[in-house]
């Protein structure tokens, strides 16, 4: 999977170049030609191209002047877009004989996909295309030219930070200097530079042919860069479905270059991760996934993925885990995240309700969920949990730990069993999950998010709840800590701290000191309180995947949460006070 060592080479001579193409899978299987950027060769796409390898019939090729491939001669006037079109097509009528090909750029390959899917002679040999990190440059001059002949302060500031973004682009068109500098200091650097700036795994990337290949790569912007920027096609309209992936941490392109895409594409589906530029290299799994959907939806006749949600962009194809799945916070964040495309594991100790709880997130969009019976207190069943999991779907994506039971009432009532059962599920639960889901995430080095619902009560102290409180505290301290810990590997963590919500939990709280009945008299009237207070999970849900878009680290969710917050940072005494008030139970 990490290597096009067994893939099939041939050699394609067009254009006075001869041609390096790769090929993997069964030439039977509809085909997936991937195509590099700057200044890479197709081994960029060897992570990719092996995950697709069982579903398609995958094709790489060095463009001409890179790796095994040919340099033209003279270069200059060599690396036109128009003869990077002839090259395409050579490729495409070698591997794939009478059938469209699916086609996916990165970089300069997807600059290049955006002239080939936009010209008339290339109609009926692309069944689609994926764009990632790379734009069209007739749009791209279009774009320019609307904010020069009409600016505003935001299309000016939008100028602005795509010129500093750019800065590589002026010095890639001044003579011999970037030849000179990549066969010397920065070929050699390279390598340490994608590691420390993109924090990229070494593999099969770069190659030893960089320094040749990035100093034949700069006559790509040089015979094209300026020459479509001042008079860019009006007619680069997709004949296409295309998907568009945008990277959100892109340090060269600005996700605003893309806003006025859908008047050039007629049938766009966008996505979105939080990734920088070579995504190809550092996330292989969520590219592939969202390719294999692409793909597939084209071939059956389908425009675009089934989800349609707000975040489909975002999570569409992703793997999300949710624990105490079966109803209130956890079931409304299992459902948020299938309306936004998610695959979903709804996890709970209850089994029917997890079954209902997948069920419902198959309605509600999720492309596939399944139903885990789990209790997240016990250890080897969450070991079991987490590799039967990652061997039947993969590695999580996104891991909310939201199990958890209520206990109220006096300190000198809680029992020694008291405090182990809510520290058990409260606290215990979330570092199993954190633990050995966590660390799936991490040594996979593609990123993900953990969730871990903790409560208002993590801040605010309370005389009838120092067991419940002292869990939840622990919990928002914990994630604090992984969140430093795991921020250099992308792995991003969010507290939860909901106020008064409406769930289940409360009718099931355990009130230590009291009989059975006077137990179920304080259940009734807690749960009849916090039905009157009437916030419900689904604006927890809500927050929950608005602070993994936003990569948030304590986010309060009800408007008490959020006045109980801002006193325990800027009136602690005030909330040592108001702690001290006897709660009527």
């Amino acid at each position: 999977m990490t290597s096009l060592e067994g893939a099939r080479e041939r050699r394609i001579r067009t254009g006075g170049v001869e041609l390096c193409v790769a090929e993997l899978g069964d030439p039977g299987r509809p085909t997936v030609v991937l195509v590099h950027g700057y200044p890479d060769s197709k081994e960029v796409w060897s992570e990719v191209a092996g995950r697709l390898a069982g579903r398609f019939h995958v094709v790489l090729y060095d463009v001409r002047g890179h790796g095994r491939s040919t340099a033209p001669s003279p270069l200059r006037g060599g690396f036109t877009l128009e003869k990077l079109t002839d090259d395409f097509l050579a490729v495409a009528d070698a591997v794939s004989p009478g059938r469209p090909v699916h086609l996916v750029g990165h970089d300069w390959g997807s600059v290049q996909g955006w002239e080939f899917v936009t010209v008339g002679r290339t109609e009926g040999r692309i069944a689609s295309f994926t764009s990632v990190s790379g734009p069209s440059l007739d749009h791209f001059g279009h774009w320019l030219g609307k904010r020069v002949k009409r600016p505003t302060p935001r299309r000016v500031g939008q100028l602005l930070g795509q010129g500093a973004k750019s800065w590589y682009v002026y010095l890639l068109h001044t003579p011999k200097v970037p030849e000179l500098a990549w066969r010397g200091p920065l070929g050699r650097a390279w390598p340490k530079i994608l590691a420390r700036t993109e924090r990229m795994p070494r593999g099969d990337y770069p190659t030893r042919s960089l320094p040749q290949d990035a100093a034949h790569g700069a006559w790509l912007y040089r015979d094209n860069v300026r020459a479509r920027l001042r008079d860019p096609r009006t007619d680069a309209h997709a004949h296409v479905p295309v998907q568009l992936i945008t990277p959100l941490q892109d340090a060269f392109l600005s996700e605003r270059l893309y806003d006025e895409l859908e008047q050039w594409v007629p049938q766009l589906v966008r996505r979105a991760l939080p990734a920088g530029h070579w995504v190809p290299r550092t996330r292989p799994d969520q590219l592939a996934a969202w390719i294999t959907e692409f793909v597939t939806a084209t071939e059956d006749g389908r425009t675009q993925p089934a989800a349609t949600g707000r975040h489909a962009d975002r999570f569409g194809g992703q793997l999300v885990l949710v624990t105490g799945a079966g109803g209130g916070i956890g079931r409304a964040t299992a459902l948020a995240f299938a309306a936004a495309g998610a695959r979903v594991v709804a996890v709970d100790r209850n089994a029917e309700a997890a079954v209902d709880t997948a069920e419902r997130a198959l309605l509600a969009g999720a492309p596939a969920a399944w139903a885990e019976t789990v209790d997240v207190s016990d250890e080897q069943a969450m070991e079991k949990l987490a590799e039967k999991v990652t061997a039947d779907h993969g590695v999580v994506d996104v891991l909310v730990n939201n199990a958890g039971i209520g206990l109220a009432g006096a300190f000198f009532d809680h029992t020694t069993e008291d405090w182990k059962q809510v520290l058990d599920v409260n606290l215990w639960g979330v570092i199993h999950g954190c633990r050995l889901f966590g660390a799936r995430m991490a040594a996979r080095g593609q990123g993900g998010h953990i969730v871990n619902i903790a409560s208002a009560a993590a801040y605010q102290p309370s005389r009838a709840l120092p067991a419940y409180s002292t869990s939840k505290a622990a919990v928002l301290m914990l994630s604090e800590c992984l969140r430093a810990e795991l921020a250099g590997q992308g792995i991003g963590v969010t507290a939860i701290c909901p106020g008064f919500v409406n769930t289940g939990i409360t009718s099931a709280a355990h009130f230590a000191g009291v009989d059975a009945e006077e137990e179920r008299r304080r259940q009734r009237r807690t749960a009849r309180l916090y039905g009157l207070r009437n916030y419900p999970a689904e604006k927890v849900a809500d927050a929950v995947v608005r602070a993994v878009v936003r990569n948030e680290a304590v986010v309060p969710v009800t408007p008490e949460a959020r006045l109980l917050h801002a006193m325990s940072r800027f009136a602690p005494r005030a909330l040592r006070r108001l702690a001290r008030v006897e709660p009527r139970l």
